[in-house]
């Protein structure tokens, strides 16, 4: 069928995922510019996303990486567990050369950074919307290196060993978060975020807290500036 003819019934529904209500309102307008799409609903962080996805029955979700409380890379394996068939693609100004991966082992289709601008955002969304894989050319490359078992030597950051659990847990340490707080904003023990900030140091070859603080702060600071 001819996507320009599909009824309001076959459109694909989509709900947007970002804590920017302007990157919200830009995205709804410009998949309402699409006689094949419809915006069904928007979300600001991750719960609220997972409730409207349970709601709303989306097609596919866009979703930025950086979301208060759980992170994308969370709420695109909440998604999946629900066995609902919703595809993920994430569209986020950070960099997808340490991202996209993730997205992908998590169960999400696609990364498009925001700075491609409309043109290329709106090819994302069809591909993945078609039951394609959508990255860069540069970044598809490095992802069946890595998938092939040939993961290329290098450049590789420490943080790149963390679990994304882990990494959730580094990014909001580097935000400020005290132990108390990261156990409410995770609903797990307080215990449990000690075993994790262990790990993180083993992983990172850092002696103490302090130097890992101080660590995060630096790398979340070094994400804002991108």
């Amino acid at each position: 069928m001819n996507p320009m003819k599909k009824t309001a019934q076959a459109r694909t529904k989509i709900l947007i995922v970002d804590d920017h209500p302007m990157m919200r309102e830009g995205l709804a307008q410009l998949i309402g510019h699409q006689p094949d799409m419809m915006v069904c609903g928007e979300a600001g962080d991750a719960r609220d996303a997972l409730e409207k996805v349970r709601l709303l029955q989306p097609n596919l979700v866009l979703a930025d990486i950086m979301l208060p409380g759980r992170n994308g890379l969370e709420l695109i394996k909440d998604i999946q567990a629900l066995g609902a068939g919703v595809s993920v693609l994430v569209i986020s100004m950070h960099d997808e050369s340490f991202y996209a991966e993730r997205v992908l082992r998590a169960g999400g289709r696609g990364y498009v950074m925001k700075q491609e601008g409309g043109k290329k955002i709106m090819e994302a969304i069809r591909q993945v919307s078609a039951g394609q894989i959508f990255v860069s050319e540069k970044m598809s490359a490095r992802i069946l290196e890595i998938f092939s078992g040939r993961r290329p030597e290098g450049g590789q950051s420490p943080v790149d060993n963390l679990t994304d659990r882990e990494f959730e847990v580094f990014q909001l340490i580097g935000q400020g978060m005290e132990t108390k707080e990261l156990a409410q904003e995770l609903r797990v023990s307080p215990k449990t975020i000690e075993v994790h900030r262990a790990n993180i140091k083993a992983k990172l070859q850092l002696k103490s807290m302090a130097e890992l603080i101080r660590y995060a702060v630096r790398w979340v600071e070094s994400e804002k500036r991108e």
